[in-house]
């Protein structure tokens, strides 16, 4: 089946639980931030779910191991801290208010 449809099948080595780490911490994410919470009705509606997802998860997301940065950030430097106390935060929702994501408003 999977051959009809043009995907290439990679095994992982047995005996190694380490090979295949990276795809299973994204598949977790995947499932716990998303799935678990969005009711998918077909593959259209999948592939437009998780590709907004995957822009924020890129672009906004804060990740522990950069420093709090975003996957798209952590090439340049921290932002400046911002002055919360004197300013308007505006919030962006994301997949109709299942993510939110904060900026400080214009």
């Amino acid at each position: 089946m999977f051959a009809a449809e043009g995907i290439r099948i990679l095994r992982t080595p047995p005996q190694a639980p380490r090979a295949n780490a990276i795809c299973e911490r994204m598949v977790g994410t995947l499932r716990r931030e998303l799935l678990d919470h969005v009711l998918i009705v077909n593959e259209r509606h999948l592939r437009r779910t998780v590709t907004v997802y995957q822009v924020h998860f890129n672009a906004a997301r804060p990740h522990r191991s950069l420093g709090q940065l975003a996957p798209a950030l952590a090439e340049t430097q921290p932002p400046e801290p911002i002055d919360l106390a004197g300013s308007r935060i505006r919030r962006k929702l994301i997949l109709d208010g299942l993510i939110s994501e904060y900026q400080p408003a214009a």
